[in-house]
This record gives structure tokens, C-alpha cells and sequence, in this order.
């Protein structure tokens, strides 16, 4: 079984009845869970109303680097993160690539989620972009030691992804890694270890081959899991039994699913 372990079921454009069947497929490829990460504390509620009704569905609660236009307080964050239906914090990190101009901003929101994270006691989900020291400098200096978590959609070094796993840090893999463009990418993930690894698709985004120009969904975790497998020389199988145990090892407050 499968597990796609970041995607924004609200952000799919289609109705009730569509995602029901966008859901109803993934689930007959074998994905058993999914985690919806939200990308903004004021649409959390819409989020979590469209998504509520699944089982096999959990959410997160953070703002989103890139959208800093809705960016709230320490404690409205916290307000929201403490629920007990949110399993994690963010997605939340920096992204200096596509806005180094809000720079200041991302650092301080960033700082929040970090100290939320270390409050509730749940993990971070995190994005980074052309932000790898200040990413892994602001984790050392505010996380407990106790708090994990996750580099989403890595496409960063392999001494990015080491010095994160040392810090109890999964890394995860979307369809990026199957492009042509990826070579870089596939060898760091060549040396990821297992016990480390989780799969996405980060939909409705980044669709995978043969898939691309596509809408993402969630059922195509399956194609990025048959790509990692082969990179890494291990069976469909075996990556997918690491990926959905280190899920829910990471996820903690995650039950897993019964419904597939």
C-alpha cells in the first residue's frame, strides 16, 4: 500500500463528485492515506470542511511560504495547530527562489511554525527553495530536540538531505524526480536510506511522467513510487512498505487506514 504523503486535495479543480472519484481511484491503485497540507490559516476551515468527510484523508495547518500575503500571529497559528484533527504544522519554510523579496517575513513566520510545532508537539512540513543554510540555521537555532518532520518536494543537495536526517528528518519525493531535468536529483536520491524516504505528489502540482501537463492527483503517487523503486534498485513493494511505515511513523497522530 501507498501512502501520498503531501497533496492539496482543495486546491483540485473539481466538484464534490469528482474528487470522491479522484479519491476512489487512487484508492484502487492501492494509496490508502492522504495527508491534505494546507498552505494558508485563513482557508484552513475550507479546507478541512471539504476533506472532513474521509477517513483515509488527515490535514495539516501552516501558511505556505510563498503566501505570506496570509500570513497571521504566533497565536492564531497556534489556535489552529492545536486541534486535535490537525496531525502537523506547515507547510511552512522559505523560499527565496520565487520571493526573495519577502525574505524577512518568510524567517518570521518560519520562526513560528517552528516554536508552534515545538508546542503542540507535532511535526513540520517543510519547503525550501534556494534557502538551504538559513533553512537548516533557523532549525537548529528554534527546534526542540524533540520535534521531527519532513523536507517536502526535495529537490535540494544530498549534504542538504544528510544534515536534515541528523536532525530527524524525512525526506520526501515528488514527481519532479521523474523528469528529464532531474538528473541531480535522482542521484541524491539514489543515497537517501530507505528508513528516511517518503513519497507525494504534492497535487495538484508537479505532475509525473507520464503524466505531465496533466492535473496531479493523488493516484499518480504510484508512478513516482515505481520511478524511486527503480533508482534505488529495490522491488514496488519494498518502497512502498518503507514509505507508508515511515509515514506513519513521522505522522504519528495518523491512524492508519483501514479503507483502501
Amino acid at each position: 500500500m501507498f501512502v501520498d504523503s503531501h497533496c492539496h486535495l482543495d486546491r483540485l479543480k473539481m466538484d464534490e463528485a469528482q474528487l470522491q472519484d479522484t479519491l476512489n481511484f487512487a484508492r484502487n491503485r492501492g494509496v490508502e492515506h492522504f495527508l491534505c497540507v494546507s498552505v494558508s490559516v485563513k482557508d484552513f476551515d475550507q479546507m478541512y470542511a471539504k476533506v472532513s468527510q474521509f477517513d483515509d484523508v488527515s490535514v495539516s495547518c501552516g501558511v505556505h511560504p510563498l503566501h505570506q500575503e496570509d500570513a497571521c500571529s504566533y497565536e492564531a497559528l497556534l489556535e489552529k495547530a492545536a486541534k486535535p484533527e490537525v496531525v502537523a504544522v506547515g507547510e511552512t519554510g522559505l523560499d527565496y527562489f520565487y520571493s526573495a523579496d519577502t525574505k524577512e517575513v518568510q524567517q518570521q513566520s518560519f520562526v513560528d511554525h517552528i516554536k508552534v510545532a515545538n508546542a503542540v508537539e507535532k511535526p513540520l512540513i517543510i519547503h525550501t527553495r534556494d534557502a538551504r543554510e538559513d533553512t537548516i540555521a533557523m532549525l537548529k537555532e528554534h527546534k526542540s530536540p524533540a520535534t521531527k518532520g519532513v523536507l517536502h518536494c526535495f529537490t535540494e543537495s544530498l549534504e542538504m538531505a544528510r544534515t536534515a536526517m541528523e536532525m530527524d528528518f524525512y525526506i520526501s519525493i515528488s514527481g519532479i524526480v521523474t523528469f528529464n531535468s532531474a538528473a541531480e536529483l535522482q542521484e541524491v536520491v539514489k543515497e537517501i536510506p530507505l528508513e528516511r524516504l517518503l513519497i507525494e505528489t504534492d497535487s495538484p502540482w508537479l505532475a509525473p511522467v507520464p503524466h505531465r501537463g496533466k492535473q496531479n492527483q493523488p493516484g499518480f503517487v504510484v508512478e513516482v513510487a515505481e520511478f524511486v523503486a527503480d533508482l534505488k534498485g529495490v522491488s514496488v513493494a519494498e518502497l512502498a512498505q518503507a514509505t507508508t511505515e515511515n509515514f506513519y511513523r513521522l505522522f504519528d497522530r495518523v491512524q492508519p487506514s483501514t479503507q483502501v
